[in-house]
């Protein structure tokens, strides 16, 4: 067996003792190239292309002298030594009396131009006939007979859940506890269905308690028609709500002026 068929099958076991390959270069030169388009793309968005920024204008500033520090007082006694208009007008000294106007009487003008005067016309004669009608304050006539007093009752009012019930009510009679104009005065009634009148409730006062009271009182004596012939007490029997209105007219007996107040 030669050196060279004992070195072929053995030669792919052993180590590759080749001098490795220089990879340094290449990674300098990509990072040269990576700065390079950095620089470039740099170039070309801010130099070229620079972003679009909106500045806001600075604000207004106002800068007020005040005369509270040393130098705002220098500040401004130079402004008042250095005004032109005090240097172009005439300044009276400081130990100059003071200018006074001259004391001149008042002369009218009607003295220096007398007005002319009109003379009156001449005076009509008047003739001694005694006027029918002389001037004088107007005669006031007062009538002898008061006109009579129109009466307006009182009345009472159902609302139209009791139309067509006939009923029977005490005379009013109404007696005032002040001498003032009553309003109308609104009741809230219960009727059962043999006509009696169950509950009184007051929804409106007339503005006196005691025709309130009165009121109240009359209204639950009033007796309606019976619709029904139902024994007392009976468990069927039906309410009838309605609105009960009284109009107090001229008949209230009102109170003597020394009991009103």
């Amino acid at each position: 067996m030669s050196a060279q068929t004992y070195a072929q099958p053995h030669g792919n076991l052993l180590f590759h003792w080749e001098r490795p390959r220089r990879r340094k270069l290449a990674i300098a030169g990509f990072i040269l190239a990576s700065l390079g388009l950095h620089a470039v793309c740099f170039y070309l968005f801010q130099v070229i292309y620079p972003p679009a920024i909106a500045l806001l204008p600075p604000p207004a500033r106002v800068s007020v002298i005040a005369p509270t520090s040393d130098e705002a007082r220098s500040f401004l006694e130079w402004l008042d030594a250095e005004d032109p208009a005090l240097a172009s007008q005439t300044q009276r000294p400081a130990n100059a009396p003071e200018y006074q106007l001259p004391k001149v009487a008042h002369v009218p003008s009607y003295l220096t131009m007398p007005p002319q005067l009109k003379e009156l016309p001449p005076q009509k004669p008047q003739p001694n006939i005694v006027s029918a009608m002389p001037p004088g304050p107007v005669p006031m006539t007062s009538p002898t007979n008061p006109p009579a007093r129109v009466g307006a009752p009182s009345t009472l009012r159902f609302s139209e859940e009791l139309d067509g019930r006939a009923f029977a009510s005490p005379p009013l009679k109404f007696h005032a506890s002040s001498r003032a104009a009553p309003e109308s005065g609104l009741f809230r009634i219960a009727v059962d269905d043999r006509g009696i009148v169950r509950f009184v409730f007051l929804e409106q006062s007339s503005g006196d308690a005691a025709l309130d009271e009165q009121a109240q009182s009359d209204l639950a004596r009033v007796r309606f028609a019976a619709e029904k012939t139902l024994p007392s007490g009976s468990p069927n029997e039906k309410l009838t709500w309605a609105t009960a209105t009284i109009e107090f007219g001229n008949d209230i007996a009102l109170p003597s002026a020394e009991a009103a107040p």
